[in-house]
């Protein structure tokens, strides 16, 4: 008790030494809220260090939240930026700017990612890739009518493209135009072929606006079961709808 009074008198008399503690607990909540177990761990072991300054910059700062289960299959690299840059000035190919596009959209900056996106449609109208990530660029902005036009496009041609994340993105476009009984058939097509919680937990919401909160019940348990036995990179891509089928379970 005299420890906490005196910690507790320093940090009232010291605002730097507050301003540290409350960015501790910042860092320390988001770590548990991630299930960044061995950080959290390492937050409170070393509350003086500068473990929270890392883990912001490592962790935090890693993946920006509003793209967080949202990402493109496959990581993109920042220190590419400038190299694309590059070979963009000497070459203006239409990869380049697909690639650089895919990495703004990673980091979260939609509107660059749109202007690449479209810079490499207008040399190569027909790329399937560039037609696809423009489709779920323009969706993160909330353009769903032009982005309905080019996911739909790329789903007839290739249902499977980008490993079933287009097929994804083709179903939260129908959502956000508000055909629900469209996207349930999407959000159906997807989980034939593959597994993701993204899709599960968003076709149990489906289903619980429907009033069928039994078959809402079993997509939300799915997702957990399939969780336990997923890959680590998977598991830490799908973490947030993971915490969502939790809390809608409970």
């Amino acid at each position: 008790m005299h420890f906490v009074y005196y910690y507790l008198a320093a940090l009232r008399s010291n605002p730097l030494a507050l301003l540290a503690t409350a960015f501790q607990i910042w860092m320390l909540v988001d770590a548990i809220r991630r299930d960044e177990w061995l950080w959290a761990v390492l937050i409170l072991i070393f509350p003086y260090g500068l473990t929270s300054l890392f883990y912001f910059f490592m962790v935090y700062r890693a993946a920006p939240s509003a793209m967080q289960g949202f990402e493109l299959p496959g990581a993109g690299k920042r220190h590419r930026i400038k190299e694309l840059e590059t070979l963009i000035h000497n070459l203006d190919k239409p990869h380049h700017y697909l690639e650089l596009g895919d990495i703004y959209f990673q980091k979260g900056n939609l509107a660059k990612a749109e202007e690449c996106y479209r810079a490499s449609l207008e040399r190569d109208p027909q790329d399937l890739d560039a037609r696809a990530h423009l489709g779920q660029c323009l969706l993160r902005q909330k353009k769903p009518d032009e982005a309905c036009a080019l996911l739909y496009q790329v789903c007839v041609e290739n249902p499977k493209h980008d490993y079933g994340y287009s097929l994804m993105a083709y179903a939260e476009t129908l959502q956000l135009l508000g055909d629900a009984a469209g996207a349930i058939e999407v959000w159906k097509r997807v989980l034939e072929d593959h597994t993701y919680a993204r899709a599960r937990v968003q076709l149990g919401e489906l289903y619980l606006a429907e009033k069928k909160p039994d078959l809402a019940r079993l997509e939300f348990q799915s997702a957990l079961n399939d969780d336990r036995y997923a890959p680590s990179f998977q598991r830490k891509r799908d973490r947030v709808w993971i915490r969502r089928a939790r809390a809608l379970l409970r």
